[in-house]
């Protein structure tokens, strides 16, 4: 591949990411937001939410992590080549960061997720 498409594969696997973690973080600002409203309603609907916010986490987790490694193995790929643009060289110095995205943001999804849980039950 020419540096070019892996540079264009960077930023769609990054844009992944951000879209990833759209969906999850709207639902949990939401709940946290509206756990007195909910515990009103009884646990049929407590438990309805609890599903909801535990299969969009962890489908976020699953497409962070994975456009989050995907674009580790772009720039792997942009190390390997002989010439380098200084965007190339900027994307290979990230690249490290994007742990973060694949295990602390889905521990840190967790962590609020059971908080809420026990707020709600």
């Amino acid at each position: 591949m020419t540096e070019l498409e892996l540079i264009h594969l960077w930023n769609k696997s990054r844009n992944q990411l951000v879209v990833a973690q759209a969906a999850p973080t709207f639902l949990l600002i939401t709940t946290a937001g509206q756990i007195n409203q909910l515990k009103e309603y009884g646990n049929y609907p407590i438990f309805a939410v609890i599903g909801i916010l535990l299969a969009s986490g962890i489908l976020g987790a699953l497409v962070e992590f994975s456009a989050a490694h995907e674009a580790q193995a772009v720039a792997a790929d942009l190390k390997k080549l002989k010439s380098k643009s200084l965007i190339s060289q900027t994307i290979i110095k990230v690249a490290p960061w994007l742990h973060v995205a694949k295990y602390l943001t889905p521990a840190i999804f967790a962590v609020i997720f059971i908080a809420l849980v026990l707020a709600l039950v």
